[in-house]
């Protein structure tokens, strides 16, 4: 088990870094400055995921993981509780048709960045469409799933704002409830467990500490690379593209700016 403190500026061990832009962990920070800018848009996909983990586990948020953590994003972020009932009433009476599938895309961006996008669409073909366009627009080779999923490992991921708890505090309730790495950076901390894990470490958490700012299913990548210089602009302009696509849910990278 691995569990890291931010001192004097860096991390000890091998430590998940500090990645600008679109890091799962990163993004609190960057959404919450364009928050304004893009309410809307992330209402509408809280919404989306509500509606789809009400339809697939029920309304009993105390019985359905997907849904309390979709239920804390919207939280998080002071979504109306009015478009949460309507999201939830959707999947309940029936009223929304749509069928989405949940649907993985994996490429590079420009400097060799790999790229996984996980999207929630009810058209395919769209959705394919436009994250293909981007990639290719701004430099990019989007390629098959599995080309760059290796550079990555799937895990559970919880994050909590560090006046929640102490860091000592929560890594000694990590060490008891099976996770498998921490980190603090920034006024978050990141609690890491395998997948088959994540349900039972996040109902320990929630128990103890409350709703995590974020939770779920995310790719940690295993190596970073530094973009060149001459690439940095286009790419982040990629990670825009996708991030701001409606049927896009996130965006992960392993791009390490430090």
């Amino acid at each position: 088990m691995c569990y890291h403190q931010k001192v004097a500026g860096i991390y000890v061990g091998n430590v998940y870094k500090n990645m600008s832009g679109h890091s799962q962990f990163k993004n609190i920070m960057y959404r919450k400055g364009a928050q304004d800018a893009k309410r809307a848009k992330v209402f509408a996909k809280i919404a989306r995921e509500i509606t789809v983990a009400t339809k697939i586990g029920g309304a009993d948020h105390t019985a359905n993981p997907r849904l309390r953590a979709a239920l804390a994003a919207a939280r998080e972020q002071n979504m109306p509780k009015d478009n949460i009932e309507r999201a939830m009433a959707k999947a309940i009476g029936g009223d929304d048709d749509a069928v989405y599938e949940e649907v993985r895309y994996e490429g590079y961006g420009p400097g060799a960045v790999a790229i996984i996008v996980e999207s929630l669409t009810d058209n395919r073909n769209r959705t394919a469409s436009e994250v293909r366009s981007a990639f290719s627009k701004f430099g990019g080779n989007l390629g098959e799933n599995g080309s760059v999923a290796f550079l990555f490992d799937r895990v559970g991921s919880l994050i909590y704002k560090n006046f929640v708890a102490s860091f000592d505090k929560m890594f000694d309730f990590a060490v008891e409830n099976g996770a498998e790495d921490v980190e603090e950076s920034g006024g978050y901390t990141r609690i890491t467990c395998p997948v088959d894990d994540f349900a039972k470490v996040r109902d320990a958490f929630v128990k103890k500490f409350g709703d995590p700012v974020e939770s779920g299913l995310v790719w940690m990548p295993t190596s970073f690379i530094i973009c060149p210089e001459e690439y940095k602009h286009t790419l982040m302009k990629l990670l825009d593209i996708l991030e701001d696509n409606d049927d896009v849910q996130k965006v992960f990278h392993n791009l390490n700016n430090e």
